[in-house]
C-alpha cells in the first residue's frame, strides 16, 4: 500500500506523484445520476469537457446538472502539455456545423437556464472556430433570452475580428483563461502567448464595457507566490471581472507534473489579494476549475450590477 501523504509545509506541500492526494482533493463517486447524464450527452452526440480533459469534478457538476460543452470537435491543434484534450495529427477534423443543433437538444433535455459553452483551440481555421460559437448563442437566444450563455473562448491568434464575432452573438460572459505564470508558458503552453490573452480579455471590454469577462489560474505547477500576484495584476489591468484559481492536477504520467499541492489556506490568501486588487468575484480553492459554479459566480455580479 501507497505510504499516506505527509505534510511537511502547511502552506504548500511538495508531495510527490506517488504518494495519495491530500484528503482535501477527494471527489465525489459518480452515482446513477451521473452516469444517466454521461449517457444523454453521449447518445446526443455532444462532447464536454468534463469527461474529454477528465475533469476531477464530472460527479459534483453533474449532480448539480451542470456541464460545459465542448465544441469544434474533440481535437485539439495545439499541444499544452497539462491538457488531456486529444492533440491533431496532420489531418484535422472537419468542423461539424450540426454540433449546434445537438448542444440545443441537451440543453432541452437537461432543462439548463445556464450554458457553458467552451472549445479546442483550432488554429487550422481561418475564423478560429468564432462563427461556431456565434451560432450555438443565437440558436439558445431563439429558445429563450432567459437561458445565459457563458464561453470560454481560445486566443484566436489574436484576431480580433474573430473576438468581435462572439461578442455580438451577445454571451452572458466572456471567459479566457491565461492558465499558468508567464514563466512558465514556454514549457506548458508553448503555442499561447501570455501578452496576446491579456490583449484578448482587455479588447473584450473595450467592444463591450458591460460584458461579464472572466479568466483561471491552475497553480501547483511551480510557481511562485510573487508570479501568482503579477498574474492577478496584469488580469486587472486587463479589466477582468471573475477570477477562478485551482489546483492542478496531471491527467497522467506524460503530462506536466504536479509541483506542489497547495494547501487551502493558501488559496484562502490568494482569494483575499485578488478581492483587494479589484476582481469582482474570486473562487480560490483545491477543487476550482475554469467553470467551476459557474452559474452561480456571475449571476452574484449581475445582481450586485
Amino acid at each position: 500500500m501507497k505510504n499516506q501523504l505527509n505534510i511537511q509545509n502547511p502552506v504548500n506541500c511538495n508531495c510527490s506523484l506517488d504518494k495519495r492526494l491530500p484528503n482535501w482533493l477527494n471527489q465525489d463517486i459518480p452515482n446513477a445520476q451521473v452516469i444517466k447524464i454521461a449517457r444523454d450527452i453521449a447518445n446526443a452526440g455532444v462532447n464536454t469537457v468534463c469527461l474529454e480533459a477528465k475533469c476531477p469534478n464530472v460527479s459534483e457538476c453533474f449532480k448539480g446538472n451542470q456541464a460545459t460543452f465542448l465544441i469544434l470537435g474533440k481535437i485539439c491543434t495545439r499541444n499544452c502539455s497539462f491538457c488531456n484534450i486529444e492533440k491533431a495529427g496532420v489531418t484535422k477534423p472537419d468542423v461539424d456545423y450540426r454540433e449546434a443543433e445537438r448542444i440545443i437538444e441537451v440543453v432541452r433535455l437537461m432543462g439548463l437556464r445556464y450554458v457553458v459553452v467552451t472549445s479546442v483551440t483550432r488554429d487550422d481555421l481561418d475564423d478560429g472556430g468564432s462563427f461556431q460559437f456565434a451560432s450555438i448563442l443565437e440558436l439558445i437566444h431563439e429558445i429563450s433570452n432567459d437561458i445565459k450563455v457563458e464561453v470560454l473562448v481560445p486566443d484566436f491568434q489574436g484576431r480580433v475580428m474573430s473576438l468581435k464575432v462572439v461578442i455580438d452573438a451577445d454571451p452572458f460572459v466572456l471567459a479566457h483563461n491565461i492558465e499558468t505564470v508567464k514563466r512558465l508558458y514556454a514549457v506548458v503552453r508553448p503555442q499561447a502567448d501570455y501578452s496576446r490573452s491579456l490583449n484578448l480579455l482587455k479588447i473584450a471590454k473595450e467592444f463591450n464595457s458591460s460584458l461579464i469577462t472572466k479568466s483561471s489560474l491552475m497553480l501547483g505547477m511551480g510557481e511562485t507566490e510573487e508570479e501568482v500576484f503579477e498574474v492577478m495584476h496584469d488580469l486587472r489591468r486587463s479589466n477582468c471581472d471573475i477570477l477562478t484559481l485551482g489546483q492542478y492536477l496531471a491527467p497522467s504520467v506524460q503530462h506536466y507534473s504536479v509541483k506542489d499541492f497547495i494547501h487551502p489556506e493558501q488559496f484562502s490568501k490568494y482569494q483575499e489579494i485578488a478581492i483587494k486588487l479589484g476582481f469582482k468575484k474570486v473562487l480560490s480553492g483545491p477543487k476550482v476549475r475554469s467553470s467551476y459554479k459557474a452559474e452561480e459566480t456571475s449571476r452574484l455580479i449581475s445582481t450586485a450590477n
